[in-house]
């Protein structure tokens, strides 16, 4: 059976198989970036459930057009302010999650051996994604302010001269980066924005975290400062609502959304009606900023309780980043540690993360490992922790 070229290049999801695993009760899983269950509004989904039937009829069980639904996004384009970004509903592309957001730029900016930028590490889902479609890449480091954005223009510049190929699309997560749990700085961000009009590439910003901030006050968004449509914002349900919906959106000027649009029609027809309608519903009746206060109260007190455990458990030598928001720690250990090989120790021992080289497409990461703080209960990830803990200071001590 002769496949596509494409899926030489294609390897498993880290963070999919990891998801297999933690359905094992027994395993302690900091693995998959699962929002916590104590975070999902139950209640609040049955009512909205209920006046969305009543209210709308059949119109949430039919098909939709493609690029949304009208209602949510207007609504989702009035929310767009909060973080300085103007924009209308023909701006708004509603997609399957964050995630579909990402292959459905790709798939409309990337040809087979076109060159994304990116940070090192980096989402693992956008990795994949980009890989899917052939994509060579421009690792760029990040440290506790973000991307390093002069090594990014020294890159560029240096591409540049060489007459190389150029980079087609600079990806980015600017808050609570997943995996690393930083924050890129106003400078940066501005700098950032700098470069690509310089260049004239294309932004993808990520921010699927944007409204999980815990600590400290909320920085601008890349797309805010843009002035010549380079920026594409991305967003998502799935950490603010429910995953399981699976709704995320895409914010750009209208001509590329258009383009986006027909790219998406090819892909699956239209976004999930219903749970387009129950978003809506979620926004507009103000659900989501009581919710809120609610989920970045659980998340910091789990970020607290995590590094306290790391603090406690794990050997001198062990570097952890303190998030302001989010999700996820990033957790360095003695270069003598390689948390790939680690992991089926670890898995052993019933407690399971996702090791850092997943993350690096530079071959970087194997001392480095994520850890995710916002689904384990607080006695798991003590314990969880402490498993760890233990067996890290075995392996050093071999």
């Amino acid at each position: 059976m002769r496949l596509a070229e494409r899926t030489d290049e294609v390897k498993a999801s880290a963070v999919r198989e990891l998801l297999k695993l933690a359905k094992d009760k027994k395993i302690i899983s900091f693995g998959g970036g699962l929002p916590s269950p104590e975070s999902f509004p139950i209640k609040e989904i049955e009512r909205i459930c209920r006046r969305v039937l009543k209210d709308y009829g059949t119109s949430p069980l039919q098909y939709g057009i493609t690029e949304g639904t009208e209602e949510l996004r207007t609504t989702i384009a009035k929310r767009m302010k909060k973080f300085g970004i103007k924009c209308g509903k023909e701006n708004i592309i509603i997609a399957n999650g964050a995630q579909e957001g990402i292959d459905l730029v790709t798939k409309t900016f990337v040809n087979p051996r076109d060159v994304v930028a990116l940070e090192v590490p980096s989402y693992v889902g956008g990795i994949c994604c980009f890989r899917v479609y052939q994509s060579d890449f421009l690792p760029v480091k990040l440290d506790s302010f973000g991307m390093k954005t002069d090594e990014l223009e020294s890159k560029l510049r240096k591409m540049d001269r060489k007459k190389r190929k150029k980079v087609k699309i600079i990806y980015t997560i600017p808050n609570f980066h997943n995996p690393a749990g930083v924050t890129m700085t106003l400078e940066r961000r501005k700098h950032l924005l700098e470069i690509a009009e310089k260049y004239e590439i294309p932004v993808l910003e990520d921010d699927p975290y944007v409204e999980l901030r815990f600590v400290g006050e909320d920085i601008p968004s890349i797309k805010s400062f843009d002035r010549r449509d380079l920026v594409l914002y991305m967003s998502s349900f799935s950490k603010i609502f429910a995953p399981g919906f699976r709704l995320g959106w895409i914010v750009t000027n209208e001509e590329l959304a258009d383009k986006i649009t027909i790219v998406k029609q090819g892909t699956d027809l239209c976004t999930n009606v219903f749970c387009q309608y129950l978003a809506n519903e979620y926004l507009k009746s103000g659900a989501i900023d009581r919710q809120l206060p609610k989920i970045r109260k659980i998340y910091k007190r789990k970020r607290n309780v995590m590094l306290e455990a790391i603090y406690r458990y794990f050997p001198e030598g062990c570097k952890c980043n303190k998030p302001d928001g989010g999700m996820f720690l990033w957790v360095k250990l003695p270069k003598k540690i390689d948390t790939e090989k680690l992991f089926a120790e670890a898995v052993k021992h019933k407690v399971a993360y996702i090791h850092g080289a997943a993350f690096c497409v530079d071959g970087s990461g194997h001392d480095s490992m994520r850890l995710n703080f916002s689904n384990a209960t607080e006695d798991n990830i003590e314990e969880g922790i402490k498993r760890l803990g233990k067996l890290i200071k075995k392996k050093l001590n071999n």
